[in-house]
């Protein structure tokens, strides 16, 4: 059993910054693929950033692609997102994800692949 929490979200104006944290107990995080997803008001959740168990890659969708970063750090047993540039439209519950020994692009991206979810954490973003 994976747990998974969340946090660093609030309100931020558009063309700021957040940094989200996601915290793992229970189990090394060095087998599982980390993923971000994101779900607004009326709206699936959708893909935001991952990387594999490897930690060689990164993915990210399209939308955030170029102002967002994620990265791990498997010593902390923990994985971040940096959001840049934030606009109105990001605004969403992240929801930080462990996917075990997902390694692939299309794995990272599907949502049905992941184990263990968090709680998400709320980031709002005004005009």
């Amino acid at each position: 059993q994976v747990q998974l929490v969340e946090s660093g979200g609030g309100l931020v104006q558009a063309g700021g910054s957040l940094r989200l944290s996601c915290a793992a107990s229970g189990r090394a995080l060095g087998s599982y693929a980390m993923g971000w997803f994101r779900q607004a008001p009326g709206k699936e959740r959708e893909f935001v950033a991952a990387v594999p168990w490897s930690g060689f890659s990164t993915y990210y969708a399209d939308s955030v692609k170029g102002r967002f970063t994620i990265s791990r750090d498997n010593a902390k047993n923990t994985v971040y997102l940096q959001m840049n540039s934030l606009k109105p439209e990001d605004t969403a519950v992240y929801y930080c994800a462990a996917g075990y020994r997902i390694a692939t692009m299309t794995r990272s991206r599907d949502r049905r692949e992941y184990d263990y979810w968090g709680q998400g954490t709320q980031v709002t973003v005004s005009s």
